[in-house]
């Protein structure tokens, strides 16, 4: 089982930058890119609801579970 991230996909539908999202949410560009790249270990629920607040979606559009096979 694994947790995708997909940042990426929402930031390009939005037309906006990492750097912007961060800079509006209020963490650094690195923590962004540690979370975008999927190298995170936790999100904070603030700083989920940011994100969704800030790109106008649910968690469910960033997050997604995926089964191993």
């Amino acid at each position: 089982m694994a947790i995708i991230i997909e940042l990426d996909v929402m930031l390009a539908r939005r037309k906006m930058k990492s750097t912007e999202l961060a800079e509006l949410i209020g963490i650094t560009p690195q923590n962004l890119s540690v979370l975008r790249s999927g190298r995170a270990k936790a999100i904070r629920f603030s700083t989920l609801d940011a994100i969704c607040q800030h790109l106008q979606c649910s968690p469910g559009d960033i997050l997604v579970h995926k089964d191993d096979e």
